[in-house]
């Protein structure tokens, strides 16, 4: 956990308490063992957690330093990225992780308990139907994804949740240029505006990975998100 300390504090500037060093080794340590029986990662050893995982989560906070969200709504979080380590993190916020996968989010919930993570709730859902649900559009400062859908797609996932006056987060590989190029009409569409895009170099990681940082500039337009499945199929182009 040495090497995540620092990297962390070079990279994004943040020093973990001790409490937080505690929680983060119990998240590997967990997520290890129940990988073994349920495939949440392919990342199957304790250096690549702590790097491709939990440091890769937490450069998020390089987007929220200096303003941090209170409401945060992460969509696809898989077995818990990166929402359980920017809650980790960031103890006051008020967290949702969404996951479609039941097996995953049985994951998260246990870790959230294991944890002790208040104020985070977990839904077996679709983005489609939650961009649509009145007690989730538009209702979150923020919503984040990563490895989710190409970023045409992923718009239409994000910004419905998302209030004016906030962001979008997306963690993308080395085509995030070119996926923010080719979704600048579907964020436009659908009340986005692109911010701006931050490299990310991982320490012992090869390929190079952007922050794609959207504002919210104006409501989303009644019929969006579509119906589920449309938005992969359709992408707005």
């Amino acid at each position: 956990m040495d090497k995540l300390v620092q990297d962390l504090r070079s990279l994004v500037g943040i020093q973990l308490t001790t409490r937080q060093l505690a929680a983060f080794k119990k998240y590997e340590e967990v997520l290890l063992e129940w990988n073994k029986n349920i495939n949440l990662t392919a990342i199957r050893d304790g250096e690549g957690i702590r790097s491709k995982h939990f440091l890769d989560s937490l450069t998020c906070m390089l987007v929220w330093r200096d303003r941090p969200p209170e409401r945060l709504i992460d969509i696809g979080t898989g077995a818990g990225f990166p929402g359980i380590p920017l809650k980790i993190i960031m103890p006051r916020l008020q967290l949702t992780l969404v996951e479609s996968v039941g097996k995953k989010l049985e994951f998260c919930r246990h870790m959230v308990e294991v944890l002790g993570l208040e104020n985070v709730t977990c839904l077996q859902a679709r983005a489609e139907e939650l961009g649509l649900a009145r007690e989730h559009r538009e209702k979150y400062d923020w919503a984040v994804a990563r490895a989710v859908a190409n970023l045409p797609v992923l718009a239409e996932y994000l910004l419905p949740l998302v209030r004016v006056g906030g962001g979008m987060l997306a963690q993308k590989g080395e085509t995030g240029p070119a996926e923010a190029h080719k979704a600048d009409r579907a964020i436009h569409v659908l009340g986005g505006r692109i911010k701006q895009l931050i490299p990310v170099r991982l320490p012992g990681v090869t390929e190079e990975r952007f922050l794609v940082v959207v504002d919210k500039v104006s409501a989303t337009p009644p019929g969006y998100p579509r119906r589920v499945g449309l938005p992969a199929k359709r992408p707005i182009s």
